[in-house]
């Protein structure tokens, strides 16, 4: 479980760095695999592979955002947050500054995943390299480490 101390400051370490938009991202992984989604072409950043991830809501805090997310842009039920991977920022489509804040999360069952957002799925196994961007290499990066003590 996380610890809300640590989401608190999170948020306010972002506020005091000006970014305008909060996002988070979970890491859901099964037997060896994590879940990727694939932007639809014509969005933002369109065709990359990306985490289940989206923005948090006025007056939401970061662990009912990530519970949401999850459930909208997969169907999955997110059961507990176990760790924060770390963030990145990044500027959104419409130019505002934004940082992602990197979870790994356990969901009730991993099938299926039924997309709302998104034009496919896959799970990608962890250990081979992975069609993302080097901000969310970054984030397996952090999670094998973790995964590894």
């Amino acid at each position: 479980m996380i610890d809300s101390g640590l989401l608190d400051q999170l948020v306010e370490d972002a506020d005091l760095d000006g970014v305008a938009q909060l996002v988070v991202g979970a890491v859901v992984e099964d037997d060896g695999k994590v879940l990727l989604l694939k932007r639809p072409a014509d969005d933002f950043m369109g065709g990359i592979f990306e985490l289940p991830s989206g923005k948090v809501e006025a007056g939401e805090d970061l662990k009912s955002a990530l519970v949401r997310e999850v459930e909208e842009e997969t169907g999955l039920q997110v059961a507990v947050a176990t760790a924060y991977l770390g963030s990145f920022d990044y500027l959104s489509g419409s130019g505002k500054k934004s940082r992602q804040f990197n979870f790994v999360v356990a969901v009730e069952a991993t099938e299926p995943v039924v997309l709302q957002e998104h034009d496919e799925f896959q799970w990608a196994p962890i250990e081979e390299e992975l069609p993302v961007t080097d901000a969310v290499k970054k984030v397996f990066e952090a999670y094998r480490e973790l995964q590894a003590n």
